[in-house]
């Protein structure tokens, strides 16, 4: 039992004063290699999302007690955006006017471009209330996340088994039809890692679900943000990244 907390422990201290260390290289020193930067706020990043993702999961547990738990996903994407704010001066922002419209068709289903990692950080900011995402299925199996993603309704996608998908789909939109909940969408299926405005072909999922759920869809764009974060370039720095929404599209 000793052993069960010593170690635990031991690595979180590690892994926070290794954290504070990058950080407090990256601003005492006239000019930081990018990798400490860029090291400093990976850490930090993997930190918050994985308290997060333990908050998520307790959120999902009570409000599903209460019958809310197409929140859950909701209120973790919001904790998530605060504490990415504090733990590596990342921040989206989006317009009144685009947040409006987002809490106020309901249900669509919400495509974004998908750029890296980050976009997580852009559904914390963005997302609204009684919306779930899609995620490859692998992401079940990942600890607190994957029990995080199941408690609050994520729908699930497997890649290889095409049927599956689809039934995943089927399942998907009834919840919409039923429960008037969004689904939000990355329909380019993986990570551009682009260093300029482009788009990378489309998948047919969302379209299927739309038509399925006799629901429009709802395009967000994020801008092109290498400037923030740069994996092949091994740069991360704090920064703001405006997010536009507009108007749904019936199909």
């Amino acid at each position: 039992m000793h052993a069960l907390i010593y170690y635990p422990l031991l690595i979180t201290a590690i892994y926070l004063t290794l954290t504070i260390v990058l950080f407090a290289l990256t601003y005492y020193l006239p000019r930081p290699p990018t990798l400490i930067p860029f090291a400093a706020r990976c850490l930090s990043s993997y930190a918050a999302l994985l308290v997060c993702a333990i908050y998520g999961v307790l959120a999902s547990i009570i409000l599903r007690a209460f019958s809310l738990h197409r929140l859950a996903q909701w209120t973790t994407a919001r904790a998530f955006a605060h504490t990415m704010r504090y733990a590596t001066g990342v921040t989206f922002s989006i317009s009144l006017a685009d947040r409006l419209l987002l809490d106020s068709e309901r249900p669509v289903v919400i495509v974004g471009n998908h750029q890296s990692e980050l976009d997580v950080l852009m559904l914390g900011h963005m997302f609204p209330k009684y919306t779930s995402v899609t995620a490859k299925k692998s992401l079940r199996n990942v600890p607190f996340l994957g029990w995080f993603m199941i408690l609050s309704g994520t729908v699930f996608i497997d890649r290889v088994d095409r049927s599956q998908a689809m039934k995943a789909f089927e399942g998907a939109a009834r919840e919409m039809r039923e429960h008037r909940q969004n689904v939000f969408i990355f329909p380019e299926g993986t990570r551009s890692y682009a260093e300029k405005p482009v788009l990378l072909p489309f998948k047919k999922g969302a379209f299927h679900l739309a038509v399925q759920a006799g629901v429009d869809i709802l395009p967000v764009v994020a801008e092109n943000y290498s400037r923030v974060l740069n994996v092949k370039a091994r740069r991360f720095n704090s920064g703001n990244i405006r997010v536009k929404g507009t108007y749904s599209l019936p199909l």
